[in-house]
């Protein structure tokens, strides 16, 4: 078993990973940078190395420093977390050269599943559903024009080596596509290093339902259900919940042993998510396979019992899976809220500073995950998620109230924040009914 482990992240998760951690007896190594000193994660881990100044590339996308603090600490293994390098081929790649293991899967299959052109050919073969779209990048914007004319409008652009919600651009009409791939492609050089393109068929009002796998390095894959991702602003996820409200036994099922298929497909090991599309009746498709710990992983945490940052961990140090599918049982509701710096009323303004006074809400079917804490300042250098706040309850209308409770129970002073918004997406009617899908907020809520 691995017993130090060099967290390669900042924030929530790299505080849930020190749980984890902590709880199996393994030492832990915090990195940061000359902006997080101060952050919870550095006070809570065993060790803690500053890794270079605010600036990202400089600090938690420098692999060079990372790869050295690894050494220096003398730990054994690497957990990314997600962001940042977690789904960098040549990241983990480099650990396993300098026998450092990676708390994710190898090299290979983060390149091959990052690459989202290839994904879809492999997808194919393994007999998994895709979107209808072209084979390959769009290389010239004349080829854009003709995959466009063939798949059949609306379409959507996206970045072959994207995620995030970056490089998409969704085109209904021939006379905007070839505006929408010129800024596409810029955007996804700025964002990824990579502007390659590719192009599917745009599936009109769709949830966006993923399933989470977990793979040993033994052939073993298992899937531990779905979570409902729909609820969403710019492509950017807002609330989750599992299981989903549309989802059957038998669809569940059917979908599972595609993520399944897809994840064998790349002989998938530790946890990855194969993220669909579901239209309104019952076809689902192949979007993209995350190579990591998701941010929503607490949700599926909550509903199976499995705790998946110390799965991840024990599949690393080349354990067998210790359950099989059968063993998975969905069991109650999860909901949660992404808690982030920013005022909805300004175009979801982010609100970087110090938190004045934070309270957070408890009580029966409550967690939060997060790494604030009174008197933090928030930095305007990463992301601006304070924490995710998760419900649980026997049934979908439980976790509901619990949300609602909980959401009135948190008190974050000295910064705007989005738990008013929140409040506003678990009151809406059509959430209540589990009638929503990727268009909700953007129909729904004004801001």
């Amino acid at each position: 078993m691995i017993s130090k482990i060099l967290i390669a992240n900042r924030g929530e998760i790299a505080v849930r990973i020190i749980r984890a951690c902590r709880e199996m007896g393994i030492e832990t190594v915090a990195i940061y940078s000359e902006a997080d000193k101060e952050s919870m994660h550095v006070y809570l881990a065993d060790e803690a190395v500053c890794v270079g100044p605010a600036k990202t590339q400089d600090s938690y996308l420098n692999i060079g420093n990372i790869i050295s603090a690894t050494v220096l600490t003398k730990a054994q293994a690497i957990h990314p977390g997600f962001g940042f390098l977690s789904e960098n081929g040549k990241f983990a790649k480099m650990c396993s050269e300098c026998n450092i293991a990676f708390i994710g899967p190898d090299a290979e299959t983060i390149e091959n599943m990052g690459n989202k052109a290839k994904a879809r050919e492999i997808m194919i073969k393994a007999g998994v559903p895709v979107v209808p779209g072209c084979e390959g990048t769009i290389d010239s914007e004349d080829q854009a024009l003709k995959e466009a004319t063939r798949i059949g409008y609306p379409v959507m652009l996206k970045a072959s080596a994207g995620g995030g919600g970056r490089g998409i651009r969704i085109v209904r009409e021939e006379k905007d596509l070839i505006s929408s791939f010129r800024n596409a492609k810029s955007e996804a050089k700025a964002a990824f290093g990579d502007d390659s393109m590719y192009m599917e068929k745009f599936i009109e009002e769709p949830r966006h339902v993923e399933f989470q796998i977990l793979g040993d390095s033994f052939g073993n894959v298992v899937y531990l259900g779905e979570r409902d991702c729909s609820i969403q602003r710019r492509n950017q996820k807002v609330l989750e919940e599992a299981p989903s409200p549309v989802m059957t036994e038998e669809l569940r099922r059917e979908m599972g042993e595609a993520a399944v298929r897809a994840a064998k497909a790349v002989n998938y090991k530790n946890a990855g998510t194969i993220e669909f599309l579901l239209d309104k009746h019952g076809n689902y498709y192949f979007m993209e396979m995350n190579t990591r710990i998701q941010v929503e992983h607490g949700i599926t945490e909550m509903v199976t019992g499995v705790d998946l940052v110390k799965e991840q961990i024990k599949i690393a140090s080349g354990n067998k899976l210790s359950f099989n599918q059968s063993d998975i049982k969905i069991k109650g509701h999860a909901i949660e809220c992404r808690i982030n710096a920013e005022n909805p009323e300004k175009n979801f303004m982010p609100s970087p500073g110090e938190i004045k006074y934070f309270h957070v809400p408890g009580g029966p079917g409550v967690r939060l995950d997060s790494a604030a804490y009174t008197g933090y300042n928030i930095p305007p250098n990463y992301d601006s998620m304070i924490g995710k706040l998760i419900a649980y309850g026997k049934d979908r209308a439980e976790a509901i109230n619990i949300m609602e409770r909980a959401l009135g129970e948190f008190i974050i002073d000295g910064i705007d924040t989005n738990v008013d918004f929140q409040y506003e997406v678990i009151n809406n009617e059509k959430f209540i009914k589990g009638k929503y899908n990727t268009s909700f907020i953007e129909k729904e809520l004004k801001h």
